[in-house]
């Protein structure tokens, strides 16, 4: 990975990574700290206001006294650019549980609901060369895979909004440099000096091993060829897909003889991806579960997985959404059920869309003639006005309506190569 160091250089390879769209519409996560605040600068000078609209947000957590005083100050800053920007508040911590993963998942729904309310699209964050070797480092000591040790995406698509990290190539040694050449101020999070988070240990170690050629250059090296092999991997996860699998009402069928063929590595990545599209989940299911789970489809026992079941029928496995996922999970039927179904055909005024559950479908004589299993069919989408079952086509009642995904039956396969 070579790292860029002119001012000019920095300048081209964010545009570069960036890339060019006549009106687009980009969000920027800002906390205030070093990294994010070049962030800003830097794009700032990159394009046009004409060409691209840029858009400012902080996330503030609430997790320390100076942090509304410091999200004011990124508002300043980001009004000096001409830039316009937006104050997130968290307020939902309860005091338990992982402080730090709590308040990661909490900044990216801010972050993502706040660029869908502001028609973003695409949302940049400040991620650097130093952030992906921390990674790899935390991760080689969870005895990563592949997919681990290609550490941080520079693009991932989280719940609609693409993320993009453009200063991968970039160090925080050279970012601080920027800033000082500009005159641009930054605050330090005191947390960056706190031992007690695996992070900041990794920045610590990073410094001992340097003398051993283990640098954030190369630890950023290995994140891009292990993301090679993923690629190739997934490739293979792709093509094992289009041979042994079928997408049957939002299920995904396997053929079982087929798929206990595949080497374990395609295996498991195949149901990772299964699972990860059914459940329509951000994050995939952990190595171990989906470990168990391969024992059970080659002992033909059922399981469950990520909100899913796992499960023999007939001569295939099918992998289908889990009841109890779903139980509670209701909307209006013109919304998005489950993110994944929309309702077409019929217009059903006051009513809702939720799981058919087990009385619904003794309300659906002919259900066992659609050929699925039980459990898909309880876990499916339907009709409801209170207590009144008006349709559930994939149990074969009301066919005058019907359910599409919001991203196909082609959506599966695509998702394979998406991550």
């Amino acid at each position: 990975m070579q790292l860029i160091q002119s001012d000019a250089d920095i300048l081209s390879i964010v545009r570069a990574q960036v890339g060019s769209v006549p009106g687009a519409r980009l969000g920027v996560a800002v906390s205030g700290g070093g990294d994010s605040v070049a962030l800003l600068h830097i794009l700032s000078r990159c394009f046009d206001a004409d060409d691209i609209q840029l858009f400012a947000a902080t996330v503030d957590h609430g997790l320390r006294a100076e942090s509304a005083d410091e999200a004011m100050a990124v508002g300043r800053f980001a009004a000096s650019l001409g830039i316009a920007h937006s104050t997130l508040r968290w307020n939902d911590w309860d005091g338990s549980g992982n402080l730090q993963d709590q308040a990661r998942q909490a900044r990216y729904q801010l972050l993502g609901d706040w660029a869908k309310a502001n028609n973003i699209s695409t949302l940049v964050l400040g991620h650097t060369a130093d952030d992906q070797a921390e990674t790899v480092l935390m991760r080689l000591g969870r005895s990563a895979g592949v997919d681990g040790l290609a550490g941080i995406p520079s693009r991932r698509v989280f719940d609609g909004i693409t993320i993009l990290r453009p200063m991968m190539g970039l160090t925080r040694s050279q970012l601080r440099d920027y800033l000082i050449q500009h005159g641009v101020t930054w605050v330090e999070d005191p947390s960056n000096e706190d031992l007690k988070y695996d992070r900041i240990k990794a920045r610590q170690v990073l410094d001992l091993l340097e003398p051993l050629g283990i640098t954030a250059e190369s630890l950023g090296d290995i994140a891009q060829n292990m993301a090679s092999a993923r690629s190739a991997l997934d490739w293979y996860s792709f093509q094992a897909a289009r041979e042994c699998a079928c997408v049957d009402g939002g299920n995904v069928v396997l053929d079982r003889r087929k798929f206990q063929l595949l080497p374990d590595e395609t295996a498991r990545r195949l149901l990772v991806a299964i699972v990860s599209w059914i459940s329509a989940s951000d994050y995939p299911p952990r190595r171990a579960p989906v470990l168990k789970a391969l024992d059970a489809i080659r002992e033909s026992r059922a399981a469950t997985l990520g909100g899913c079941h796992v499960l023999p029928f007939r001569q295939d496995i099918w992998v289908c959404r889990e009841f109890n996922a779903v139980r509670e999970t209701r909307c209006d039927s013109k919304e998005v059920w489950d993110r994944r179904w929309k309702l077409s055909g019929a217009t059903f005024d006051n009513c809702e869309l939720r799981a058919l559950g087990q009385n619904g479908l003794e309300r659906c004589p002919d259900w066992r003639d659609m050929a699925r299993p039980e459990a898909a069919l309880i876990a499916s989408p339907s009709v409801w006005r209170g207590d009144d079952l008006l349709a559930a086509p994939f149990a074969g009642m009301n066919a005058e309506c019907e359910f599409d995904l919001i991203d196909g039956t082609e959506g599966f396969f695509s998702s394979i190569l998406s991550y």
